[in-house]
């Protein structure tokens, strides 16, 4: 027993001894580390000071700081970044739904400024930019070695002045230019109209206005149709869908969900982690959906397409998604301005992160701008088809009451302006196809 207590007491001897000798030299580590960090601050005031005394011409002592507060998180990635208080204010009107500027979303890639999107019915739409086409130039100067910021702080101005921007664009061996006129940009954050019997609804945006606009339209649509019963579907359109408040796309998925997780985010720590989970109640109730995306739709886009493909509520038809899979925290500072700080990754209910990746559509469908002169060059090619109807002496069809006449004059007219759409926007009437083939099969079922 005395060799027992002996042999236990040496033991925690020992563990005393071992933790002792490891103790140290972290606690020296982590010494050294501070140290570290407050002489490299005291670096950074040597040279502020440096600069301020010794530089060729006067400098802005707030501005000197604001750049380098900026210069520390773009160094992070390429959605941190200080606002300062006339940024941080036109942020908190753009999540409102009304700004003013160019109506286009950007990030940036190799020191350019390049498109994620043109708002719908701004000026960047209205002048034919694309998602993937690069800004070199604003009025002719580079963009080169600026930061997002100040490029975006460059493309804005009083409403109703000119600025040009040179675009380049990949297909194209030259640059060329583009004269925008800045306007008050107020996003309708949703906008839907009938495609027959399907509700088409355009959310362009995730503001504060979406959800409530979404529910009030798609009401609206099913109300004009008479009723549920006579909806066929649902066409969700997030093509150049920018994104947004982390909010709003939780809210829009929920709208076509009954139950089951719609994201989670993760921190770099689990204690960052949220779980947000969907409530009962259907908006669609049950009927096919269809969503739409593209190179354009990004964060909050990609959070509802990825949750409905997940949950398979819907179809995902069109391009890859623009692979921004990454929460951004604002957080309000002294003097009324603030940091948009990366804080999390955000994962869809299977559990992928689309960081980089994007949304790979269920069925692919390229978008193909329609050229007028290929479409009359078409028309004059090809050879009219001939039917029986065309014979001379064929007999008539007696057996057709006059409403069945009526119904085949329709159901032509709607062959034709499906013909139509498929040459002006294949991505949508593959949507309406999709629809319309799943109805036809619910109600012979």
């Amino acid at each position: 027993m005395r060799k027992l207590i002996l042999a236990a007491a040496t033991g925690i001897a020992a563990g005393v001894l071992v933790t002792t000798q490891f103790a140290a030299p972290i606690v020296a580590q982590e010494t050294a580390k501070a140290r570290t960090t407050y002489e490299n601050l005291d670096l950074f005031g040597d040279i502020f000071e440096r600069i301020r005394s010794a530089y060729v011409e006067d400098v802005d002592e707030e501005e000197l700081i604001e750049s380098a507060i900026n210069g520390m998180l773009t160094s992070l990635d390429p959605h941190s970044s200080f606002l300062p208080p006339d940024d941080f204010s036109d942020m908190r009107t753009q999540t409102r739904g009304e700004f003013g500027g160019l109506g286009i979303e950007v990030t940036q890639e190799d020191g350019f400024v390049k498109v994620v999107t043109p708002m719908d019915d701004t000026p960047a739409a209205e002048a034919g930019l694309l998602t993937g086409d690069f800004i070199t130039h604003l009025d002719g100067e580079s963009l080169l070695g600026l930061t997002l910021d100040q490029s975006v702080e460059k493309l804005r101005g009083p409403v109703g002045s000119e600025i040009v921007i040179t675009i380049a664009r990949e297909g194209l061996d030259e640059p060329f230019d583009v004269t925008l006129v800045r306007a008050t940009i107020e996003l309708r954050a949703v906008r839907a109209r009938l495609e027959g019997n399907v509700p088409v609804l355009r959310v362009s945006s995730f503001t504060e206005k979406t959800y409530p606009n979404l529910e009030a339209s798609l009401k609206e649509q099913v109300e004009e149709l008479g009723g549920i019963d006579n909806v066929d579907g649902f066409v969700l359109d997030l093509r150049n869908n920018p994104g947004g408040l982390l909010t709003q796309a939780i809210q829009v998925s929920d709208a076509f969900l009954d139950q089951g997780e719609i994201v989670s985010t993760r921190g770099r720590d689990g204690g960052n982690s949220e779980r947000y989970n969907a409530e009962m109640g259907d908006l669609a109730q049950g009927k096919p959906l269809v969503v739409l995306i593209n190179g354009g739709s990004a964060s909050a886009s990609e959070i509802v397409a990825g949750a409905l493909q997940d949950h398979n509520r819907a179809i995902i038809v069109g391009t890859k998604s623009f692979g921004k899979g990454s929460v951004q925290t604002i957080m309000p500072l002294q003097g009324s301005g603030a940091i948009r700080l990366t804080t999390a990754r955000y994962y869809t209910p299977s559990g992928r992160s689309i960081q980089a990746l994007g949304v790979e559509p269920d069925i692919f469908v390229e978008f193909v701008r329609p050229d007028p002169n290929a479409e009359e060059e078409a028309e004059e090619d090809a050879p009219r088809q001939r039917t029986e109807a065309d014979l001379r002496g064929s007999l008539g069809n007696d057996s057709l009451s006059e409403d069945e006449r009526k119904q085949l004059e329709d159901e032509r007219a709607a062959f034709e302006a499906a013909a139509k759409r498929r040459a002006e926007d294949a991505q949508m009437a593959s949507a309406l196809d999709i629809i319309k083939g799943l109805s036809v099969l619910a109600k012979a079922q």
